[in-house]
Protein backbone atom coordinates (compact mmCIF):
# COMPACT_ATOMS: atom_id res chain seq x y z
CA UNK A 1 0.00 0.00 0.00
CA UNK A 2 1.17 3.23 -0.33
CA UNK A 3 1.74 6.20 2.29
CA UNK A 4 -1.31 8.43 3.40
CA UNK A 5 0.45 11.05 2.21
CA UNK A 6 0.76 9.74 -1.31
CA UNK A 7 -2.87 8.74 -1.34
CA UNK A 8 -4.24 12.36 -1.11
CA UNK A 9 -2.75 13.02 -4.68
CA UNK A 10 -5.06 12.88 -7.54
CA UNK A 11 -3.82 10.34 -9.84
CA UNK A 12 -2.71 11.60 -13.73
CA UNK A 13 -4.40 13.82 -15.95
CA UNK A 14 -6.84 12.31 -18.94
CA UNK A 15 -10.34 12.43 -20.38
CA UNK A 16 -12.33 13.87 -17.65
CA UNK A 17 -15.17 11.47 -18.70
CA UNK A 18 -13.24 8.46 -18.42
CA UNK A 19 -12.11 9.35 -14.83
CA UNK A 20 -15.36 9.66 -13.54
CA UNK A 21 -16.47 6.31 -15.33
CA UNK A 22 -13.87 4.81 -13.14
CA UNK A 23 -14.69 6.87 -9.68
CA UNK A 24 -18.37 5.67 -10.75
CA UNK A 25 -17.15 2.11 -11.38
CA UNK A 26 -15.01 1.99 -7.92
CA UNK A 27 -18.02 3.30 -6.10
CA UNK A 28 -20.17 0.40 -7.23
CA UNK A 29 -17.37 -2.05 -6.59
CA UNK A 30 -16.70 -0.49 -3.09
CA UNK A 31 -20.57 -0.20 -2.09
CA UNK A 32 -20.68 -4.72 -3.02
CA UNK A 33 -17.32 -5.83 -1.36
CA UNK A 34 -16.04 -3.19 0.72
CA UNK A 35 -12.25 -1.63 1.01
CA UNK A 36 -10.01 -5.00 1.62
CA UNK A 37 -11.50 -6.79 -0.94
CA UNK A 38 -12.19 -4.09 -3.73
CA UNK A 39 -9.56 -5.07 -6.63
CA UNK A 40 -8.59 -2.86 -9.38
CA UNK A 41 -9.05 -5.39 -11.61
CA UNK A 42 -12.59 -5.97 -10.64
CA UNK A 43 -13.26 -1.95 -10.86
CA UNK A 44 -11.67 -1.85 -14.28
CA UNK A 45 -14.31 -4.61 -15.09
CA UNK A 46 -16.81 -2.73 -13.60
CA UNK A 47 -15.87 0.35 -15.98
CA UNK A 48 -15.15 -1.71 -19.20
CA UNK A 49 -11.59 -0.78 -19.25
CA UNK A 50 -8.56 -2.59 -18.71
CA UNK A 51 -6.74 -2.65 -15.27
CA UNK A 52 -3.46 -0.74 -17.37
CA UNK A 53 -5.93 2.15 -18.06
CA UNK A 54 -7.08 2.54 -14.32
CA UNK A 55 -3.60 2.74 -13.23
CA UNK A 56 -2.74 5.54 -15.65
CA UNK A 57 -5.19 7.52 -13.49
CA UNK A 58 -4.58 6.10 -9.50
CA UNK A 59 -1.39 4.94 -9.25
CA UNK A 60 -2.85 2.26 -6.44
CA UNK A 61 -6.04 0.57 -5.11
CA UNK A 62 -5.13 3.11 -2.42
CA UNK A 63 -5.64 6.22 -4.12
CA UNK A 64 -8.36 5.05 -6.02
CA UNK A 65 -10.75 4.17 -3.07
CA UNK A 66 -9.53 7.39 -1.11
CA UNK A 67 -11.00 9.53 -3.82
CA UNK A 68 -13.97 7.28 -4.17
CA UNK A 69 -14.84 7.80 -0.20
CA UNK A 70 -13.69 11.81 -0.46
CA UNK A 71 -15.74 12.65 -3.26
CA UNK A 72 -18.91 10.57 -2.22
CA UNK A 73 -18.79 11.91 1.19
CA UNK A 74 -18.67 15.38 -0.09
CA UNK A 75 -21.42 14.75 -2.29
CA UNK A 76 -23.45 13.76 0.64
CA UNK A 77 -22.55 16.57 2.71
CA UNK A 78 -23.32 19.51 -0.07
CA UNK A 79 -26.76 17.63 0.03
CA UNK A 80 -27.36 17.78 3.79
CA UNK A 81 -25.91 21.75 3.68
CA UNK A 82 -28.96 22.51 0.94
CA UNK A 83 -31.13 20.27 3.78
CA UNK A 84 -29.74 22.29 6.72
CA UNK A 85 -30.41 25.55 4.35
CA UNK A 86 -33.52 24.96 3.35
CA UNK A 87 -35.12 24.31 7.27
CA UNK A 88 -35.98 26.64 10.39
CA UNK A 89 -35.78 29.63 8.08
CA UNK A 90 -39.13 30.31 9.18
CA UNK A 91 -40.27 28.56 12.93
CA UNK A 92 -44.18 27.96 13.15
CA UNK A 93 -44.28 25.11 15.36
CA UNK A 94 -40.22 23.68 17.11
CA UNK A 95 -40.91 20.33 17.46
CA UNK A 96 -42.79 20.04 14.29
CA UNK A 97 -39.95 21.98 12.29
CA UNK A 98 -37.09 20.10 13.90
CA UNK A 99 -39.07 16.89 13.16
CA UNK A 100 -39.16 17.96 9.69
CA UNK A 101 -35.70 18.71 9.59
CA UNK A 102 -34.60 15.10 11.16
CA UNK A 103 -36.45 13.88 8.16
CA UNK A 104 -34.89 15.57 5.52
CA UNK A 105 -31.61 14.57 7.19
CA UNK A 106 -32.47 11.47 6.30
CA UNK A 107 -33.28 11.36 3.06
CA UNK A 108 -29.49 10.68 1.98
CA UNK A 109 -29.84 7.03 2.96
CA UNK A 110 -32.02 6.30 0.14
CA UNK A 111 -30.93 9.22 -2.58
CA UNK A 112 -27.12 7.74 -1.75
CA UNK A 113 -27.59 4.42 -1.09
CA UNK A 114 -24.14 3.35 -2.34
CA UNK A 115 -22.15 5.72 -0.63
CA UNK A 116 -24.47 4.36 2.82
CA UNK A 117 -22.88 1.19 1.83
CA UNK A 118 -19.59 2.26 1.93
CA UNK A 119 -20.21 3.57 5.16
CA UNK A 120 -21.66 -0.14 6.25
CA UNK A 121 -18.48 -1.81 4.79
CA UNK A 122 -16.05 0.83 6.65
CA UNK A 123 -17.28 0.70 9.66
CA UNK A 124 -16.82 -3.51 9.50
CA UNK A 125 -13.50 -2.83 8.16
CA UNK A 126 -12.32 0.13 10.51
CA UNK A 127 -9.53 -1.63 11.99
CA UNK A 128 -7.80 -2.65 8.77
CA UNK A 129 -8.04 0.64 6.34
CA UNK A 130 -5.07 2.78 5.87
CA UNK A 131 -3.97 5.67 8.22
CA UNK A 132 -5.36 8.85 7.98
CA UNK A 133 -8.85 7.21 5.67
CA UNK A 134 -11.04 7.34 8.84
CA UNK A 135 -10.41 11.27 9.45
CA UNK A 136 -9.87 12.43 6.04
CA UNK A 137 -13.77 10.92 5.39
CA UNK A 138 -15.26 12.51 8.23
CA UNK A 139 -13.53 16.01 7.84
CA UNK A 140 -15.00 15.57 3.90
CA UNK A 141 -18.58 14.35 5.23
CA UNK A 142 -19.95 14.58 8.75
CA UNK A 143 -17.90 17.00 9.97
CA UNK A 144 -18.88 19.68 7.19
CA UNK A 145 -22.85 18.50 6.98
CA UNK A 146 -22.76 19.07 11.16
CA UNK A 147 -21.22 22.44 10.36
CA UNK A 148 -23.66 23.60 8.49
CA UNK A 149 -26.62 22.50 10.67
CA UNK A 150 -24.82 24.08 13.96
CA UNK A 151 -25.34 27.45 11.52
CA UNK A 152 -28.65 26.96 11.26
CA UNK A 153 -29.73 26.12 14.57
CA UNK A 154 -27.58 29.07 15.43
CA UNK A 155 -30.12 31.46 13.92
CA UNK A 156 -32.92 29.27 15.33
CA UNK A 157 -31.10 30.45 18.59
CA UNK A 158 -30.70 34.04 17.67
CA UNK A 159 -34.72 33.92 17.62
CA UNK A 160 -34.92 33.05 21.52
CA UNK A 161 -36.48 29.72 20.45
CA UNK A 162 -33.68 27.52 21.92
CA UNK A 163 -30.87 28.32 24.42
CA UNK A 164 -27.48 27.18 22.88
CA UNK A 165 -24.32 27.96 23.80
CA UNK A 166 -22.49 25.76 21.65
CA UNK A 167 -23.73 25.50 18.55
CA UNK A 168 -21.61 22.28 17.51
CA UNK A 169 -22.03 20.79 20.44
CA UNK A 170 -25.81 21.63 19.94
CA UNK A 171 -25.59 20.17 15.87
CA UNK A 172 -24.36 16.91 17.84
CA UNK A 173 -26.57 16.33 19.65
CA UNK A 174 -29.44 16.95 17.56
CA UNK A 175 -27.70 13.97 15.21
CA UNK A 176 -26.80 12.25 17.81
CA UNK A 177 -30.63 12.19 19.53
CA UNK A 178 -33.07 13.08 16.32
CA UNK A 179 -31.28 11.28 13.15
CA UNK A 180 -29.01 8.51 14.82
CA UNK A 181 -31.48 6.23 16.30
CA UNK A 182 -33.03 5.63 12.86
CA UNK A 183 -30.01 4.91 11.16
CA UNK A 184 -28.77 3.25 13.62
CA UNK A 185 -31.92 1.12 13.93
CA UNK A 186 -31.93 0.77 10.03
CA UNK A 187 -28.43 0.00 9.42
CA UNK A 188 -27.44 3.02 7.42
CA UNK A 189 -30.55 2.68 5.70
CA UNK A 190 -29.84 -1.46 4.55
CA UNK A 191 -33.10 -2.09 6.46
CA UNK A 192 -35.85 0.92 5.62
CA UNK A 193 -38.24 1.45 8.81
CA UNK A 194 -41.94 1.80 8.70
CA UNK A 195 -43.01 5.68 8.33
CA UNK A 196 -44.61 5.52 11.75
CA UNK A 197 -41.98 3.80 13.23
CA UNK A 198 -39.57 6.81 12.35
CA UNK A 199 -41.76 9.61 12.95
CA UNK A 200 -42.36 8.12 16.22
CA UNK A 201 -38.50 7.99 16.91
CA UNK A 202 -37.88 11.25 15.28
CA UNK A 203 -40.77 12.87 17.90
CA UNK A 204 -39.07 11.37 20.56
CA UNK A 205 -35.82 12.82 19.49
CA UNK A 206 -36.80 16.16 19.00
CA UNK A 207 -38.50 16.23 22.45
CA UNK A 208 -35.25 15.05 24.06
CA UNK A 209 -33.37 17.87 22.68
CA UNK A 210 -35.81 20.53 22.94
CA UNK A 211 -35.77 19.43 26.42
CA UNK A 212 -31.97 20.19 26.50
CA UNK A 213 -32.06 23.37 24.69
CA UNK A 214 -35.30 25.09 25.68
CA UNK A 215 -34.91 28.72 26.47
CA UNK A 216 -34.69 28.92 30.94
CA UNK A 217 -38.16 31.09 30.67
CA UNK A 218 -39.92 27.84 29.01
CA UNK A 219 -38.69 25.37 31.35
Amino acid sequence: MGTPQATIAWGKAGPAEERQDILRAARSVLAREGWTHTTIDAVAGEAGLGPDTVGHYFKDKEQLLLSVLLDSSASVAAALTVVAEDHLGEITDLAQDLAALGRAWLTPLTSFAEHFAIVRHISAEAARLPPGVLEMWQNAGPRQAQRELARRLGAVADQGLLDIADVGHAAGRFIQLVSAPVVQRSFHGALPLPDFETDAMLADGVADFIRLFSPASAR
